[in-house]
C-alpha cells in the first residue's frame, strides 16, 4: 500500500507520520449540510386547533392565624385570649382547613421558653405545619 511520496520499492524508509486531513473535512463538511436541510424540517409542528375555555386561575390563600404569647405566658388566637387545651381544640380545627392556615406565632421577648415550646409542640400535635415565628425589625 502507497502513501503519497514512498518509492515503490524502498522498504527502509519510515511511515508517514502526518494525517491526511481533506477527507476528515469533507465528512465533516457533508455533515453540516445535512443537519443544515434537517433540522427546519423537524420543527415543524402539527396544528392542532385547541379548544377555548374562559376559565381563570383561583388564588385561594390561605388565613393566617395569629397566636400571641405574652411576658407572663397567657395565650392568645387572633387576638382573644385561650389556655392550653382550647389551643388545642382551635388547632385542630385549623388543621382540618384546605389550605392549611398559616400561624404566625408572635412571642415577647422576656417570655419563658417552656410557654413557647408548649404552643410549638400542641400545634404540631394537632397537625399544624405551617408555623412562622413573627419579629420586629430593629
Amino acid at each position: 500500500m502507497s502513501f503519497g511520496n514512498e518509492p515503490l520499492g524502498d522498504d527502509d524508509s519510515p511511515p508517514m507520520a502526518e494525517i491526511n486531513m481533506t477527507p476528515l473535512v469533507d465528512v465533516m463538511l457533508v455533515l453540516l449540510i445535512v443537519f443544515m436541510i434537517t433540522i427546519p424540517v423537524m420543527q415543524h409542528a402539527v396544528k392542532v386547533e385547541l379548544p377555548q375555555a374562559s376559565s381563570q386561575k383561583n388564588d385561594v390563600k390561605p388565613e393566617s392565624i395569629t397566636v400571641n404569647i405574652t411576658a407572663s405566658g397567657q395565650i392568645f388566637w387572633n387576638n382573644s385570649a385561650i389556655n392550653l387545651e382550647t389551643l388545642n381544640i382551635y388547632a385542630q380545627t385549623a388543621a382540618k382547613k384546605t389550605p392549611q392556615p398559616e400561624v404566625q406565632l408572635r412571642a415577647d421577648k422576656n417570655v419563658r421558653y417552656e410557654s413557647v415550646a408548649q404552643v410549638l409542640s400542641t400545634a404540631k400535635r394537632a397537625g399544624l405545619t405551617k408555623i412562622g415565628f413573627v419579629t420586629e425589625p430593629q
